[in-house]
C-alpha cells in the first residue's frame, strides 16, 4: 500500500508509472531479423546449373533475376504449390517475404549469359538483368549496426543513472533518487508512534507547526530554523523521528540517503542536489531528510588525494550553497541524521544552515518502558507480563534492541508451540541478544569447565563485596556465541562516574582472573574482554577524564579527531601515563585477590554450585555470600516530560507529589539483566 501512494522523484502530480525500456529489446530484435531477411533476400536453396535447366526443360520456372554473380530463380504458381507440402519452418519464412525459391552461381562467361537470354526466348520465362547496388547495401548496413549500437548505449546510461527524466543531464543520471512522499501519504507514522524521545519531539513539533501555520510565527518577525540535524546513537530512533514528521507535517516529504549522492561520475552529486532543492522549491512548504548525512559531509580538507578533485567535497559545496540559498518564507526546511556529528564539516554546523542540534540519546528507565509498550501492541501477550520490570532489566538498551527483544520474544514463544507471549519468553529473549545462543552441545573438558566455575565465580564473589559494582543478577557457565561463561549484572543508571566507582568497577572485571590465580597458581586466554574492558578504563581515567594525582586535571580527548596520527603530549609524558595505568591495573588485581583470599570457602562453595546447577540466580548468590552489605534501592519510574506537562496544565495550583508517593510499590525480583563480562574462548 505504502508503494502505491509513492510519487515519482521528479513527477508533478499524480503517481506516473516507470518507465520500461524492454521495448529497446524489441526494437533490436526487428532490427536483427531485418538484417537477416536483408541478407538472405536471395531465398531458397542453392541448385546447380544442370538442375536448373531441368527445371526449365519442365517449364517450372517463371522469372529468372541475374545480378552479373549469381541468378534468383522464381518458379511458377503450380511448381510452388507442388512444393507447399515438403516446408519447413525456414520455408514459412521464406513465405512471408517472398524471396526467391532458388539462386545458383552463373560460372563467369559470355556462353553462359548467352545460353540463359536463348532459354528464356525458347521458353517463355522472364529474364531480368539488375546490378547490384553495393555501395547502398553497404550504407544501409551501417546504419543498422550503428542504430543498434546507440540503442544499447542508451540502455546502459539509463541503468547506471536510475532513469527518470529531469535534471538537465545527459540520459537523465544527474536526477535526484529521493522519494516523495506527497502531504503524509506513503507514511502511516506520527509523534504518538514515537515512545520517549520528548525533547526532541518538542523541537520537531515546532517545526511542523511552522509548516501548517507560518503566518503565527512570521507575524511575530521569527524565522524558522532552516535546518534541524539529529544526533545520536544507532538504534535511538532518529530515522523514526523523521516518519513522524513526514506523517504529522502534512506536506510534500523528500527522504533519502547521503549515499544517493554518491556516485562515480563526476559532478552528478552536485547536480542531484540542485535538483533535489529544485523540486522541493516547487513544492514549497516541504521538508527534505537527508540520512546519514555524514557519508558527503565529512569535514573538507582531510584525507586530500593528491590534490584531485574530490568528487564528495564538490558535492558538500553545492550541499551548502543551497542550503544558505532559501529566502525566510521558502518553506522549505532540511532534517538530517547521523550518529557521527564530531567529523561532520564545521561550515555545514553553523547557524543558517542546521541552526538546531537535537540529540537522541539512548532511552532512559521511563522512555523504556514507553517504547516497551509501542512494542508490544502488535505482540499477543498474556497477562504475566511486567513493563516495569523488563524496563529495569534492560539497561543501556536502545529503542532498536528493545524493538529486537520483543521480536525475539514472539519468535521463543511460536517456537515453543505458545498461543501467547510470556514473561519467560521476553527473559530468554533478553539473553539471547545480551550473551548468544545458548551452546550446551560444545564439547569442554572438566578441567576447562571447573577453570570457568571458579573465573565467573571470582566475577560474582569480587561484584557483590565492593561497593560499586554492578549488582549481579545470575552467573552461567552454559556456553552462548563466542564466551563461555558469563556474569549477568544490573548496571547502575548514572550520569557521572566517580573515581572510586571506576576502581570497583575494575576490581569486579579482574575478580576471574584473580581467581584462576589463586586457585590454579595460573591464568588462561579467558579473560581477555576483561583485560579490555580494565585497559581502556585507566586509559580514560588517565589521559581523558583527568582523574589520576601524577597527571593532573588535563585532558587528551579530541572530540572532533583532528588528532589522529599526532599525539597531543610529550613521550615523557606517555611514558608517564603508561605508568600510571599500570599501577591502576595492578593496584585493582592486588585489591580483588586479597578479596578472594578473606572468602576462599564461599569463592569455591559458588562454583561448586555452578559445577553442579550450571545456572545460578542471585537468590543463590545471596545464600552462600550472605545479604550484600551495599544494597541500594531499585529505580522508580519518575513521571514523563509529556505527563508532567499535562498535569500541570490539568492542575496549576496542585502540590508537588512527596517522594513516598513518587516511589513504585512493586518489587520484582532481579533475573535477566545487562551482561558486562564474559568468558573468551
Amino acid at each position: 500500500m505504502e508503494d502505491q501512494n509513492r510519487q515519482p522523484a521528479g513527477g508533478k502530480g499524480g503517481n506516473k508509472p516507470s518507465m520500461s525500456f524492454y521495448w529497446i529489446y524489441g526494437v533490436i530484435g526487428i532490427l536483427l531479423l531485418g538484417m537477416l531477411m536483408l541478407n538472405t533476400s536471395e531465398g531458397g536453396r542453392e541448385i546447380q546449373w544442370s538442375e536448373f535447366k531441368q527445371k526449365i526443360e519442365e517449364g517450372q520456372v517463371k522469372r529468372l533475376v541475374f545480378d552479373g554473380q549469381r541468378a534468383s530463380v522464381y518458379l511458377t504458381d503450380e511448381a510452388r504449390q507442388a512444393l507447399e507440402t515438403g516446408r519447413d519452418e525456414e520455408g514459412l519464412l521464406k513465405n512471408v517475404y517472398q524471396g526467391a525459391d532458388y539462386w545458383l552461381n552463373v560460372p563467369a562467361g559470355d556462353a553462359y549469359l548467352e545460353d540463359l537470354k536463348n532459354m528464356s526466348e525458347s521458353h517463355d520465362f522472364t529474364y531480368v538483368y539488375e546490378p547490384v547496388n553495393e555501395w547502398g547495401q553497404q550504407m544501409l548496413t551501417y546504419v543498422i549496426f550503428f542504430a543498434l549500437m546507440i540503442g544499447v548505449w542508451v540502455l546502459l546510461m539509463r541503468r547506471l543513472g536510475g532513469g527518470g527524466g529531469g535534471g538537465g543531464q545527459i540520459f537523465n543520471i544527474g536526477k535526484s533518487k529521493a522519494q516523495l512522499f506527497e502531504k503524509g501519504k506513503g507514511t502511516d507514522v506520527n509523534f504518538k508512534d514515537v515512545a520517549g524521545l520528548d525533547g526532541a519531539k518538542e523541537e520537531l513539533e515546532e517545526i511542523v507547526a511552522f509548516l501548517k501555520a507560518p503566518e503565527k510565527y512570521t507575524d511575530l518577525g521569527a524565522k524558522i530554523p532552516k535546518g534541524a540535524l539529529l544526533v545520536g546513537p544507532p538504534g535511538t530512533g532518529k530515522t523514526l523521528l523523521a516518519k513522524a514528521v513526514a506523517g504529522e507535517a502534512q506536506v510534500p516529504f523528500f527522504s533519502l540517503s547521503g549515499s544517493d549522492f554518491v556516485e562515480m561520475f563526476v559532478g552528478v552529486g552536485a547536480s542531484r542536489v540542485r535538483d533535489l532543492f529544485k523540486q522541493a522549491k516547487e513544492k514549497a512548504p516541504a521538508i527534505i531528510f537527508i540520512d546519514e548525512i555524514d557519508a558527503i559531509g565529512r569535514a573538507r580538507g582531510k584525507n586530500a588525494s593528491m590534490g584531485s578533485n574530490d568528487e564528495r567535497e564538490n558535492t558538500l559545496n553545492q550541499l551548502l550553497t543551497e542550503m544558505d540559498g532559501f529566502g525566510t518564507n521558502s518553506g522549505v526546511i532540511i532534517l538530517a541524521a547521523t550518529n557521527r556529528a564530531d567529523i561532520l564539516d564545521k561550515a555545514l554546523m553553523r547557524a543558517g544552515r542546521f541552526d538546531r542540534q537535537i540529540y537522541v540519546d539512548m532511552p532512559d528507565l521511563t522512555e523504556r518502558r514507553s517504547i516497551f509498550e509501542v512494542h508490544l501492541r502488535p505482540i499477543k501477550a498474556d497477562d504475566t507480563i511486567d513493563v516495569d520490570f523488563l524496563s529495569r532489566q534492560t539497561p543501556g538498551f536502545s529503542g532498536a534492541d528493545i524493538a529486537n527483544v520483543c521480536n525475539e520474544a514472539a519468535l521463543y514463544a511460536a517456537r515453543k508451540g505458545r498461543d501467547k507471549v510470556t514473561h519467560q519468553d521476553f527473559l530468554d529473549a533478553v539473553d539471547r541478544i545480551i550473551g548468544g545462543l545458548e551452546k550446551r552441545t560444545k564439547i569442554i573438558s572438566n578441567e576447562e569447565k571447573r577453570t570457568i566455575a571458579f573465573h565467573e565465580a571470582g566475577h560474582a564473589v569480587v561484584s557483590w563485596l565492593v561497593e560499586f559494582a554492578s549488582p549481579l543478577v545470575k552467573v552461567s557457565i552454559v556456553p552462548r556465541g563466542q564466551s563461555l561463561g558469563a556474569a549477568w549484572y544490573l548496571p547502575e543508571e548514572r550520569q557521572i562516574t566517580t573515581t572510586e566507582q571506576m576502581l570497583d568497577e575494575m576490581c569486579a572485571a579482574l575478580g576471574g582472573r584473580a581467581a584462576e590465580d589463586l586457585v590454579f597458581n595460573k591464568i588462561s586466554t579467558g579473560a581477555l574482554s576483561d583485560l579490555e574492558k580494565v585497559t581502556k578504563q585507566a586509559y580514560a581515567m588517565v589521559s581523558v577524564y583527568g582523574l589520576n594525582e601524577r597527571i593532573g586535571n588535563r585532558s587528551y580527548y579530541d572530540s572532533r579527531g583532528d588528532q589522529m596520527f599526532t599525539k597531543p603530549y610529550s613521550e615523557e609524558t606517555s611514558r608517564i601515563i603508561d605508568e600510571e595505568v599500570g599501577k591502576i591495573i595492578d593496584g585493582a588485581y592486588q585489591r580483588a585477590k586479597e578479596i578472594l583470599q578473606a572468602n576462599h570457602e564461599k569463592l569455591s562453595a559458588l562454583a561448586d554450585s555452578l559445577l553442579t546447577n550450571e545456572v545460578i540466580f542471585r537468590e543463590d548468590v545471596e545464600r552462600i555470600l550472605g545479604a550484600r552489605p551495599f544494597e541500594k534501592a531499585e529505580p522508580t519510574f519518575p513521571e514523563s516530560a509529556s505527563e508532567t506537562k499535562a498535569i500541570a496544565e490539568a492542575e496549576p495550583n496542585a502540590e508537588p507529589a512527596s517522594e513516598t508517593d513518587a516511589e513504585g510499590t512493586q518489587e520484582a525480583p532481579a533475573s535477566d539483566a545487562k551482561s558486562d563480562d564474559s568468558t573468551d574462548a
